[in-house]
Parts: structure tokens; C-alpha cells; sequence
């Protein structure tokens, strides 16, 4: 596992511009996630909705909260060469920073008004977080799968957290170590930080539901201020 730790932590891999390009050109919203730097546990959501060849704010921005000790690189959809500052790896309280699809919405209600694929959870319903487990990252019913894990999260939980949220794809395909089961979800409070997921108001999340549209490929981009600002030109990322 730590061979494959170091693999992901150490990649020389730059993707070329035209491609980078291609990963924003083919999404029509965009959620931008900034913080004052990698350690911080707050940040701003803003908005975004292609106009054409460019992409404009959508209504205004709100709060949310990242994981307990702020962000690392994770595992996305663009690869940097030599990553300056942390990588997230298993464990760590860090939210990943990056830029990443968006899956399945899930929630405690049998129904939610949202264009997102949506997962009713239950009280066996789980996301295993074992990097030695063949399900690791994923979300599995512990009641019909005969489970291979020592470790996971159960979704339904007896607070409000997850009553409404969405996966967010993050080291998918896993790799073990790498970083498993990041949401974004409803937050317990402004000052209170996350073990490495993006948190909100219920209010905010809500819109999310009512905004996302798989139809047009939204993308969640997550960053301190100052690597938005090297990477903006090179990723084609709107100005914040």
C-alpha cells in the first residue's frame, strides 16, 4: 500500500493543455471550493454556468467547511507534475483539492427533487473506507453483500449530515491508501470542520439538488486561493 501511496504522491505525469482544456469544455457548471490556504477549514462555493466560450457566475457564493486540517491534492480528473504542498492520503482530515466529477446524490428521504442519479439510504447501507478491501471507496449494502472490510461509514446516520448529499468521485478508481468516501453534504456548523469532505447550510446543499444537471457535465473544483490563481490560466478556470 505505501508503494502505491508514494506512486500516486510522486506522479510525473502534466497532462497538456489541449487536454486540461478538454476536461472543462466539456462541463457546463462548474462549483468552485476556494480557501485562504491548505491548512484553513473554511472556504467559499461559488457558481458557475457556461455562457458560450466562457463561464459566468450563477446567483452568489456561501460558505462552507473542508476537513479538520484543510486540504490536500487528491486523486481527479487533472494530474499535477510534482504536486507543491499535501497529498491526501487515508485518514488524514484533508477535503482533496482538485478537479472532480460529481456522482450520486443520496439522502434519508425515498425521493428528492433533483436531476441527479438518487440513493434512498437505509440502515445497511455503508462506504467502506478499508484500503484492503476489494469495496474500498465504494457504497455497499452490508444486509445482501457478504463484506471483505474491517471498516466503514454508515450512511444513515442519527444526525442530519447526510440527509442530503453528494458523492463526489475522488480516487475513483480507488486506489488503496488514496482516500475514500468524500461527500458533499450539510454541515453541523460554520466553525466546525469535516473529517475531509465539503460541508454546507441545508439550505445550500438543497440548491445544489435543484441546480446539478448530469446533462451538463458539472465539475467540482477545489483549491487554496493561491494555487487557483497558478493553475487558472493552464486548467481554463473562470476568474473567482
Amino acid at each position: 500500500m505505501n508503494n502505491l501511496i508514494k506512486a500516486w504522491s510522486f506522479l510525473v505525469l502534466l497532462l497538456p493543455a489541449a487536454v486540461v482544456a478538454q476536461v472543462l469544455d466539456d462541463s457546463d457548471q462548474l462549483i468552485v471550493v476556494t480557501s485562504k490556504n491548505w491548512d484553513a477549514i473554511q472556504g467559499i462555493a461559488q457558481r458557475y454556468e457556461r455562457h458560450g466560450d466562457s463561464f459566468e457566475k450563477f446567483e452568489a457564493a456561501f460558505p462552507v467547511v473542508l476537513g479538520k486540517h484543510g486540504m490536500g491534492w487528491g486523486k481527479g480528473m487533472i494530474v499535477v507534475k510534482d504536486p507543491s504542498g499535501p497529498v491526501k492520503q487515508e485518514g488524514d482530515g484533508k477535503a482533496p483539492a482538485g478537479v472532480f466529477k460529481l456522482g450520486t446524490a443520496f439522502g434519508y428521504d425515498t425521493s428528492a427533487a433533483t436531476r441527479l442519479p438518487y440513493l434512498a439510504l437505509t440502515q445497511t447501507l455503508e462506504c467502506v473506507d478499508d484500503s484492503q478491501s476489494s469495496r474500498y471507496n465504494q457504497l455497499v449494502d452490508n444486509g445482501t453483500l457478504a463484506g471483505d472490510w474491517t471498516s466503514a461509514e454508515r450512511m444513515r446516520r442519527k444526525d442530519d449530515l447526510y440527509r442530503q448529499g453528494i458523492f463526489i468521485e475522488h480516487n475513483t478508481p480507488a486506489i488503496p491508501g488514496a482516500g475514500s468516501c468524500i461527500f458533499l453534504h450539510i454541515w453541523r456548523g460554520q466553525t466546525t470542520p469535516t473529517r475531509g469532505c465539503t460541508a454546507m447550510a441545508a439550505e445550500d446543499i438543497a440548491r445544489l439538488f435543484n441546480w446539478l444537471d448530469p446533462r451538463r457535465s458539472p465539475l467540482l473544483v477545489q483549491l487554496p486561493e493561491a494555487q487557483y490563481e497558478q493553475w487558472r490560466e493552464h486548467w481554463k478556470l473562470p476568474p473567482r
